[in-house]
């Protein structure tokens, strides 16, 4: 196969997708965040393209307007997603990112366009659960103490300034979260992968059970680590990424 990336870079990607592989995964990023969330990530894993996706509203995309809600965010990504859909893909999303990978697999299929070969969902309840996360709880200010929080774990000592740009961002992306409604499972038609992270504080086992009404395949794997440890790749995830290859 010739090497090269495609002929047009939009700003939905931190990299030109390029055509070496013969498939590709779309990664969303979860709440708060954006494409950096993969960065530990390789480039390509078992000839699997990683494709970070770039959110609105965030990171090189800061000046961009905010999405609004995730059905807003599928509509307007379906454009630069369509010259890509020309091998096997499939869609990763993590915690929140989660929900905006169903809708657009969703939406997909209703235009008639070519659906995820599979869709992997990683530490998020089913769209019909997602009212009742933890996080759509809290105030603004447990919400930053939770970003202070994050960024400590890390090793890192917040700054202010730092925080309040995190905290633009994650307030846009809680608002989407508290507008998102699906109370009745619609089927993606591909099999659903349903990583639980076995030492997650966010979700149970039991909770994620209820991705097994959107789809006929449904496979619920457990992988070590905690709710962010999807961000180190580690190899446990990676062979559930490429199995479907």
């Amino acid at each position: 196969m010739t090497s090269g990336s495609t002929t047009a870079t939009s700003p939905w990607f931190v990299r030109p997708p390029s055509t070496d592989h013969p498939a590709r995964i779309f990664c969303f990023p979860y709440s708060g965040t954006g494409a950096s969330a993969f960065s530990a990530w390789p480039a390509a894993i078992d000839g699997i393209e990683v494709c970070p996706l770039q959110f609105p509203g965030r990171e090189n995309r800061l000046a961009d307007p905010h999405y609004g809600t995730y059905e807003n965010l599928a509509a307007d990504l379906v454009a630069p997603l369509e010259p890509l859909l020309d091998r096997p893909f499939a869609f990763f999303g993590h915690c929140a990112g989660a929900l905006p990978a169903y809708e657009t697999a969703v939406l997909l299929a209703e235009l008639g366009l070519r659906a995820p070969d599979l869709l992997f969902v990683s530490g998020q309840t089913a769209p019909h659960d997602a009212s009742r996360d933890r996080m759509l709880t809290l105030t603004e200010a447990e919400l930053r103490a939770e970003v202070e929080e994050f960024v400590r774990g890390r090793g890192i000592e917040p700054r202010p300034d730092m925080i309040d740009v995190g905290m633009s961002v994650l307030l846009g992306d809680h608002a989407a979260a508290l507008a998102y409604r699906r109370t009745e499972p619609v089927e993606v038609g591909c099999p659903i992968v349903v990583v639980h992270w076995a030492d997650d504080p966010e979700t149970s086992l039991d909770q994620l059970q209820g991705w097994r009404l959107y789809a006929d395949v449904v496979d619920v794997q457990v992988v070590d680590g905690g709710h962010y440890d999807f961000a180190k790749a580690p190899d446990a995830l990676r062979t559930l990424l490429t199995g479907w290859r």
